[in-house]
């Protein structure tokens, strides 16, 4: 019995909330995943990937939850078992045992976050170097301009009615040279440049289209007219910075067909929602036929790139090849 001479559990109470919790948590976990859809959920949250480099992103993404859960668990359950197990008794008073430290645990403590850090920068270095490498020369090549508030797309290939060369083009001074080494020779290139209003007409989607190839290899070299944006294409799982006086690139290979949306990821301003657009993805004799359809309409040559690259940037990258 207990001291008030009832015949109650002094743990009963605890018990009985505890209780309670866990069947509110399961009960509020499953009421709102009733639409989930179950085959989406070893993606945790991210799209299904459209391009050959997406899977890398994906796996890196799946890691880090999986070590985030670990540490999580770990983490929960030392609190769960101190707060059940020496909670202060009812029926004592007395001050349990104090220890002023104890170096296993203090050592443990210090050096299992190390090697966990130490992994993931290993994985996150090593796909990022994957990632961000130029090595293979592309197939096609896309100068992205970001600017306020909307996207200018300049394709860099040589179109029938487009005459020119990028590689000397006034309009992409502002593309460093050794961007410029893998373009085409005596690449005229046709163009696409959108305002906020502008609709996909066949989705109705908002900002305008980018084309590209199923299959081969785009490289996407990204300029800014006015300040930082970002290019966020989201079914490839991979965005970058659209820097001013910086340009920053990086290529993939999408491997399925379809009309995808893209957005800026970089607040930039009073209408940084409405930097919307599309990325249409079609055969590449139907991407082929896009660009002659641009050069028909009068769209050729390129819109201006951006702003020149700074002193400091140039003797940055200088010094770093």
């Amino acid at each position: 019995m207990s001291p008030n001479g009832s015949d109650r559990s002094p743990r009963r109470p605890m018990r009985r909330k505890l209780l309670q919790a866990m069947t509110a948590g399961l009960v509020l976990a499953t009421a709102t995943g009733c639409s989930y859809n179950w085959e989406d959920f070893p993606r945790l949250g991210m799209p299904t990937p459209v391009t050959d480099e997406a899977p890398r992103i994906l796996s890196l993404w799946q890691g880090s939850w999986a070590a985030a859960l670990a540490t999580g668990v770990l983490v929960w359950g030392l609190i769960l078992w101190a707060t059940v197990f020496h909670r202060r008794s009812r029926t004592k008073v007395e001050v349990p045992p104090q220890t002023r430290y104890n170096m296993p645990i203090e050592a443990l403590y210090t050096v299992v976050p190390i090697i966990i850090v130490s992994v993931l920068f290993y994985f996150t270095a090593r796909d990022e170097t994957k990632l961000l490498s130029l090595k293979q020369k592309p197939d096609v090549t896309v100068n992205v301009v970001g600017f306020q508030w909307s996207w200018g797309f300049n394709y860099i290939e040589n179109v029938d009615g487009s005459t020119g060369d990028a590689k000397t083009d006034k309009n992409l001074a502002a593309i460093p040279d050794r961007f410029k080494a893998d373009f085409p020779a005596n690449a005229g290139g046709v163009y696409d440049v959108g305002t906020p209003g502008t609709r996909n007409p066949q989705t109705g989607n908002p900002g305008p289209t980018l084309w590209l190839p199923k299959g081969e290899t785009v490289r996407f070299v990204l300029t800014s007219r006015d300040v930082i944006h970002s290019f966020w294409v989201v079914p490839f799982l991979m965005k970058m910075d659209v820097i001013p006086g910086h340009t920053n690139s990086f290529q993939v290979t999408p491997n399925q067909e379809g009309t995808f949306m893209g957005k800026c990821a970089e607040l930039c301003g009073v209408d940084h929602s409405r930097m919307l657009f599309n990325v249409k993805v079609v055969s590449p004799e139907r991407y082929q036929q896009h660009l002659k359809d641009l050069a028909k309409k009068g769209q050729t040559g390129y819109v201006p790139a951006g702003i020149a690259q700074t002193s400091h940037e140039k003797n940055r990258e200088t010094n770093n090849l």
